[in-house]
């Protein structure tokens, strides 16, 4: 029979008080999405437009101190683009756009981060919309205080790469081919 005397006791206390965190528990970060923007911006007729998503979700493993060990899963409902123009958020869903019916979400994996200086970051992974993958870089600033932190970032697409404008909507005549990405998101550290 084995029997745990005070010193074994000692020792094993010592172990697990001294053990480091692993990252996983030091770097699992959710989504605060009351405080949180996942926009878009384009342009129509010349005219500059504002749109964001009401619905996404996402999975953030990051460790400022360990950045190129992180990855997230960003999961975007593409139903949920709103504008604030009722004739643009009823096409956006539409085959010539998002394509919602076949494709309803959009994804951007990261499979790793890197640090550029001070609080700026990228992310590095594949974004996927409407079935075609891209790589693509997310350059943004984020501050971290306590067991918040906030991201902030912007991207620049060309909507054509992932089929988005088919038809007549495809040659940037009426909405031009470049589109921003905002990011503005704030994390709260998992328990």
């Amino acid at each position: 029979m084995f029997a745990v005397t005070p010193s074994l006791r000692r020792a094993l206390l010592g172990i697990v008080l001294l053990a480091p965190v692993t990252h996983a528990d030091a770097a699992d970060w959710t989504i605060d999405k009351a405080h949180s923007t996942l926009g878009f911006s384009g342009t129509q007729t010349g005219t500059k437009f504002q749109g964001h998503f009401t619905r996404y979700d996402g999975s953030i493993h990051f460790d400022p101190d360990h950045p190129e060990t992180g990855h997230a899963l960003i999961t975007i409902d593409m139903a949920s683009a709103t504008t604030g123009d009722r004739q643009r958020d009823e096409a956006l869903p539409g085959g010539d756009w998002f394509n919602t019916k076949t494709f309803p979400k959009a994804t951007f994996e990261i499979k790793s981060f890197r640090p550029i200086n001070g609080n700026n970051f990228e992310a590095l992974g594949t974004l996927t919309l409407r079935g075609i993958s891209h790589e693509a870089t997310l350059p943004f600033a984020l501050d971290i205080t306590g067991d918040a932190a906030h991201a902030k970032g912007h991207l620049e697409l060309v909507r054509t790469a992932f089929g988005v404008g088919q038809g007549t909507w495809a040659s940037g005549q009426w909405v031009a081919l470049e589109v921003g990405v905002d990011v503005d998101l704030i994390a709260r550290q998992s328990p």
